[in-house]
């Protein structure tokens, strides 16, 4: 049966969507491509008829994945209003619910190992995925220089791939949400420093002014304050 170029790029798509779910639960060694192809409703033959290799369908897949959580905080980000879109994107990322649900997650925390053990091809898609995702966490801090801004959005992307690990890792306990509340406070950590000024006029309108000291009263010879008689003058 011959099939409609729509059905086939179709096929591929739900390939690749279900291969960087497995990736990200097994793996990229645990990848197999007769258990996708059977998922597709596919012989294991026709796999070829849409992948050169299969490093070439898990450079898809981890592309894929890491497109998958660049638009959730995307999302995220434009829901949130100026200023807290960062903290929009850590605070959703650094959850009991990301944390547990591993193959609908982020790829970095994930598949960063098998990055390293990938074809150059793979890497060099992941690094450039990875840079993709930078820039956008850059675009949601305000009142920084450009270069001041990225130094804070790599920090802080590192600092949520290790937390997540680490929470993990630790499994569903009262210790693995202290990571991940700890996670959150260090990755927002540079974002607090530095208020955009906007911020930083509306901080410094609502603080109320120091009372000025009451000046002290002069006294008269007698040593009784002045004023206490109704004849005597206020002090200049």
């Amino acid at each position: 049966m011959r099939y409609s170029k729509d059905h086939k790029a179709e096929t591929h798509q739900r390939i690749v969507k279900n291969a960087s779910v497995r990736l990200r639960e097994r793996g990229a060694s645990a990848l197999g491509v007769a258990e996708l192809m059977k998922e597709a409703g596919l012989t294991h033959g026709g796999f070829y008829a849409h992948f050169a290799s299969r490093d070439a369908l898990i450079g898809e897949a981890f592309a894929h994945a890491m497109e998958q959580t660049m638009r959730r905080w995307r999302k995220r980000a434009e829901s949130a209003p100026e200023g807290q879109r960062l903290a929009a994107i850590v605070n959703g990322y650094l959850t009991a619910g990301h944390r547990d649900d591993v193959g609908h997650g982020c790829a970095l925390p994930s598949l960063g190992v098998d990055v390293l053990r990938g074809d150059p091809k793979t890497r060099r898609t992941f690094a450039g995925k990875l840079e993709q995702m930078v820039d956008m966490m850059v675009e949601q801090i305000p009142g920084q220089s450009p270069k001041a801004a990225r130094r804070e959005a790599i920090g802080a992307l590192a600092t949520m791939m290790g937390a997540l690990i680490l929470a993990r890792t630790a499994g569903n306990t009262e210790f693995s949400d202290e990571i991940l509340s700890a996670g959150r406070a260090a990755a927002l950590r540079g974002e607090a420093a530095v208020q955009p000024p906007a911020t930083k006029a509306v901080a410094a309108k609502a603080k109320p002014k120091p009372k000025p000291e009451p000046k002290p009263r002069l006294k008269t010879k007698s040593g009784a304050p002045a004023g206490a008689a109704g004849c005597a003058k206020t002090p200049a």
